[in-house]
């Protein structure tokens, strides 16, 4: 953000990083002098109930308002990945140079604070807590979604305020889609199911996956290979990847491993990507990723092996790194190749 007077954000999650607050409308104002966050009479008085006595200004307006507090800022900084064409042209109408800050924010929301870290925390043992209780309720015939809307609920019940992202569940040769949409596929013995979940506390994302057999009908030797192959892949990464190293480097630990047994080619997607108000944020754990690791950076580990039509196994994390090791979030779940 060199060079930029103000900061003018629209974005909802940069909002929220920035007050502390969540509201679907609102206009952030930062300056030399202090936050002010801007909220119409729908989030006016929730704002100033939950802001009263922290650093951030609250004042009752919406975009012309705002704009007219930045006006004596020549220069603003706004994310360009997230503002549109249109309100470029506005912000240059009323007179204003703007320029990117999004590089700025990506760098300041990689390394997470020890209250961001404890809501990643939260929400990562609400997620695992729910899932848990989910496992004896599965039966034969349920579908996807059922299966889906009932881990959903149990997060809900257990203090989420929402999921992290659309649940994937996925029953046999569904699996074989990394990103399959849940659907009506019913469940039999002896399937495969891999199911990847996550939910939000206080606005901050957990994201795990678990793959597992319900019921073992003596004719799945190949998946328990693979499973087991996966497993170790992302038992190496927690052992193996430490900061200093960059995405791309930790990207390899994963898929030389995958290599060696013969899977390489079917790890069709990047070892992890950054966790925290979003659900996909700095750094990139991929084979282009160039970011250095850091001590307080959140991010997954979640090797996977696909093979199209047949089976898909993937074990995903939420970790962190601290004292420039990996620390696992996930404590409670079984990553073993479990059998219902």
């Amino acid at each position: 953000m060199v060079g930029a007077d103000a900061l003018f954000i629209e974005c909802d999650f940069l909002r929220r990083y920035l007050t502390d607050f969540y509201s679907t409308d609102g206009y952030a104002v930062v300056t030399g002098e202090g936050c002010v966050f801007f909220a119409d009479l729908r989030y006016f008085e929730a704002a100033e109930k939950r802001l009263a006595g922290s650093a951030v200004k609250v004042i009752e307006g919406g975009y012309r308002e705002a704009l007219e507090y930045a006006k004596p800022y020549h220069t603003l900084g706004v994310p360009y990945p997230f503002v549109s064409v249109a309100a470029l042209r506005r912000y240059e109408e009323d007179g204003h140079t703007v320029l990117d800050c999004m590089p700025a924010f990506r760098r300041a929301m990689a390394v997470k604070t020890a209250e961001e870290l404890s809501r990643i925390r939260r929400a990562c043992e609400i997620a695992e807590e729910a899932f848990n209780r989910l496992l004896p309720e599965i039966k034969e015939g349920m579908t996807e979604s059922e299966v889906a809307a009932l881990l959903e609920y149990n997060m809900r019940r257990l203090g989420a305020s929402g999921v992290s992202f659309d649940t994937i569940c996925a029953f046999g040769e569904n699996g074989s889609v990394p990103h399959y949409e849940t659907g009506t596929r019913k469940l039999a013995f002896g399937d495969p199911v891999l199911i990847d979940f996550g939910c939000k506390f206080e606005g901050y994302c957990s994201d795990c996956t678990r793959t597992f057999l319900f019921g073992d009908d003596g004719k799945h030797g190949d998946f328990k290979k693979i499973h087991a192959a996966v497993l170790a892949a992302h038992e190496l990464v927690k052992e193996k990847v430490t900061a200093g190293m960059t995405g791309k480097e930790a990207d390899a630990v994963a898929r030389d491993a995958l290599h060696a047994q013969g899977l390489g080619g079917y790890f069709t997607h990047s070892l992890g990507h950054g966790i925290g108000l979003q659900i996909h944020e700095y750094p990139v754990l991929s084979p282009r990723g160039e970011e250095i690791l850091e001590d307080g950076m959140v991010f997954s580990d979640e090797p996977g092996v696909y093979i199209a039509g047949k089976v898909g196994v993937r074990i995903e994390d939420s970790v962190c790194l601290e004292k420039g090791k990996i620390v696992s979030f996930m404590t409670k779940t079984d990553r073993r190749a479990l059998i219902l």
